[in-house]
C-alpha cells in the first residue's frame, strides 16, 4: 500500500516493547494496529509516535488489529499547551469512542487538520472544535434535524432539547433557544452568542454515541478551567 497521511489518536503499551495505537488515517478512517519495538528506549519509532505529530504510515493484516509496517514524520507537531492541549486530546479521545474501524472519514481527518492548526490559537479554538464534532457526527450519519420530531419548524420563541431517538428537537424548559437553533441551522456559526448553544447542541448530538462512560479529557478540562476561575477569585 501507498503511505497513508496519519494521526495518533491514541497509543498503550503493549507486551514488552511494542504498543497498540489507534491513528485516524486519511482515507482508512481509524486503524488499529501493533507497533512494534516503540517502547524500545531511544527508538526512533518512539519520537516519531506522538500525538499530534503528522505521520506517513502503512500497515499489513486483515483482521481489525492490524501490524504497523511503516512510520515517518511528514511534518512539524503542533506545539499545544494548557486548555489547547486538553482540546487535542479531548479530540482524540471523541475519535478513538466513535469511528468504527476502517470506516472511511475523510472530512473528519479534514477537519481534525484544521483543528490542530486552529487549537494554539484562543480566538479560533472552539469554532474549529465545534466543526470537528459535527464532522464526526456525519460520519456517523447522526447530524440533528432541526425541527421537530414530525418535522415541523422550529418556533424562536420556544427553547428545545435534542430527542436523539428522532434526531430532532422537543420543547423543553431550560432548552437551547429555537432562534438560535435557526441561526445554527443556516450555518451561521460564527455569529456573536452563539458559542453557549453551539456547545450545548454538540454535546446533547453527541452523548447518546459516547455513552455513560465519562471523557477523560472534558473532566481534564473541566478541572482546569475550575482551577483559572478559583485562582481569578482570590
Amino acid at each position: 500500500m501507498p503511505p497513508e497521511p496519519a494521526f495518533l489518536l491514541h497509543r498503550r503499551p503493549y507486551r514488552e516493547t511494542s504498543a497498540l495505537v489507534d491513528l485516524l488515517t486519511l482515507h482508512h478512517g481509524r486503524i488499529r494496529a501493533v507497533a512494534r519495538g516503540v517502547q524500545r528506549p531511544g527508538a526512533r519509532s518512539r519520537q516519531r509516535l506522538q500525538p499530534f505529530a503528522p505521520l506517513f504510515v502503512t500497515w499489513r493484516g486483515e483482521r481489525e488489529l492490524k501490524r504497523l509496517m511503516l512510520m515517518e514524520t511528514r511534518g512539524q507537531v503542533a506545539l499545544l499547551a494548557g486548555e489547547g492541549l486538553l482540546c487535542g486530546f479531548y479530540a482524540n479521545e471523541l475519535a478513538t469512542r466513535l469511528l468504527p474501524p476502517e470506516m472511511p472519514a475523510a472530512d473528519v481527518f479534514a477537519f481534525y487538520t484544521a483543528l490542530l492548526e486552529a487549537l494554539p490559537r484562543p480566538p479560533e479554538r472552539m469554532l474549529a472544535l465545534r466543526r470537528y464534532e459535527w464532522s464526526l457526527l456525519e460520519a456517523l450519519g447522526a447530524t440533528p434535524r432541526f425541527a421537530t420530531p414530525d418535522g415541523a419548524a422550529l418556533d424562536g420563541q420556544t427553547r428545545y432539547a435534542f430527542d436523539a431517538p428522532s434526531g430532532a428537537f422537543v420543547p423543553a424548559d431550560g432548552g437551547i433557544d429555537g432562534r438560535a437553533l435557526g441561526l445554527l441551522a443556516r450555518g451561521s456559526w460564527h455569529r456573536p452568542g452563539l458559542a453557549g448553544a453551539l456547545k450545548a447542541l454538540m454535546r446533547q448530538a453527541l452523548a447518546p454515541h459516547l455513552g455513560h462512560t465519562e471523557l477523560r479529557s472534558r473532566r481534564l478540562l473541566q478541572d482546569l478551567i475550575h482551577r483559572r476561575r478559583a485562582r481569578g477569585n482570590g
